[in-house]
């Protein structure tokens, strides 16, 4: 397995709420583009050599420590498409923590603030995502969101490759 594509942090959900959230994103994501299934991202680009370091710095942030509590809070028009925002202070601290620790070293895409989020639809017309928002919006009410633990993953250009995966206790 080649360590040189680039890497992608992402909060993995717990399995109900991954089972939802991926039933949409199935239902609502033109095909030929699905080729992940529901996360959030919590970076989008850290460069392969930080492989061993992130590692280890997630394995800190989850190792014997309580999930993060979250909330789908509300819903996102993308223009092309459709996303939950996801409340999560606890969360937050530790993106916080681990942009600080790989300060000087982020894109400016990980640079720039964070918007919590999965996406249910994108790259689709604007008028197919402004119908989704509504119909989503019209049954919506904000609920606990599971966060079992953090993932890194290998971009190749395509589907993902597992890097690492540490759950919370």
């Amino acid at each position: 397995m080649s360590r040189t594509a680039p890497l992608i942090v992402t909060a993995l959900f717990g399995g109900e709420d991954f089972a939802f959230l991926d039933g949409l994103r199935r239902r609502h994501f033109p095909p030929e583009r699905n080729l992940v299934p529901a996360h959030c991202t919590l970076f989008h680009h850290l460069a392969p050599e930080l492989g061993g370091e992130l590692k280890r710095r997630l394995a800190a942030e989850t190792r014997g420590v309580a999930a993060p509590r979250a909330m789908l809070a509300g819903l996102l028009n993308l223009g092309g498409g459709v996303a939950f925002r996801i409340e999560s202070p606890e969360l937050e601290q530790i993106r916080d923590a681990l942009s600080e620790a790989f300060t000087g070293m982020l894109v400016p895409q990980d640079q720039a603030g964070w918007r919590p989020h999965v996406t249910i639809q994108n790259k689709v017309e604007p008028r197919m995502a402004r119908a989704l928002f509504t119909e989503l919006s019209a049954g919506f009410t904000p609920r606990p969101l599971a966060i079992a633990g953090l993932a890194s993953w290998m971009y190749r250009d395509g589907p993902w490759e597992a890097y690492s995966r540490h759950m919370f206790a």
